[in-house]
């Protein structure tokens, strides 16, 4: 379990409880200036906040060694930095430093089983043509698949990413979104902070709609964006379209 307990920061949080659950695709939605970031950054244990507190399974997740906390928790923020021009491969393969820096580590992951969680991490993001090419040669949405990779590569208990759809095209979003549904299905909690409604309403679980720094719904997509939750918290008059798993969102004029 993956809780946050009565978190505030500034004004980006008032006092946010959560408990999200393993094996369920948790998407974070709400406005510019909602505190979605803030909120997944907390729960990663990388931002300290004035009060309340992030858990994972009960333990204070700021309390975590953070390389402990590496494996156990994968982080993709919205703009993640790149200090070296390294190869797509290279870059993937940094997924394992928390395991390679565990003590006893191969008793628990030997070379070969790192090999193998690259080379898995590499065909989920369609990247075979690409791990030999240095990441500056990369487009944003090439990068961003490497980047994916590199956290699917950590095999960790939670998958935490900030708008990974960001510069993907659909082909590569939706094989993201597969991925990411077949990490659930096997065990991994997976939050995501989208701002894509449709994304959330079709392939989430659960949804949290932030606003203000504070929960305005929480639950199943069709009931945490209802149409009158967008008009409240996001301003404008919207109406579904289609069938579940199909859904779009049309703007009233």
């Amino acid at each position: 379990m993956l809780e946050a307990d009565g978190l505030v920061l500034g004004k980006r949080l008032a006092g946010l409880s959560a408990a999200l659950r393993p094996g369920e695709v948790t998407a974070i939605c709400g406005p510019n200036g909602a505190g979605k970031s803030t909120l997944l950054a907390c729960l990663a244990g990388l931002l300290a906040p004035d009060a309340g507190r992030a858990l994972l399974d009960g333990e204070p997740i700021a309390a975590l060694p953070p390389r402990v906390r590496a494996r156990r928790v994968g982080y993709l923020p919205q703009s993640p930095e790149l200090a070296w021009d390294v190869t797509g491969e290279t870059l993937v393969g940094l997924g394992r430093l928390p395991w390679q820096a565990a003590p006893l580590h191969r008793r628990h992951a030997s070379a070969a089983e790192d090999a193998l969680a690259v080379e898995e991490a590499i065909a989920a993001m369609d990247l075979a043509g690409l791990r030999h090419r240095p990441v500056s040669r990369l487009s944003g949405g090439e990068r961003s698949r490497v980047l994916v990779a590199r956290v699917l590569a950590g095999r960790p208990q939670w998958l935490l990413a900030d708008e990974p759809l960001a510069n993907l095209d659909l082909a590569h979003a939706a094989t993201l979104i597969a991925r990411l549904k077949e990490q659930a299905r096997a065990g991994v909690g997976v939050v995501l902070v989208l701002h894509d409604l449709a994304a959330a309403m079709n392939h989430a679980d659960r949804v949290l709609v932030l606003h203000q720094g504070q929960l305005a719904a929480d639950g199943p997509p069709p009931l945490a964006l209802t149409e009158d939750t967008i008009a409240g918290v996001w301003g404008v008059r919207a109406r579904w379209l289609g069938e579940p798993l199909r859904h779009a969102l049309l703007l009233s004029e």
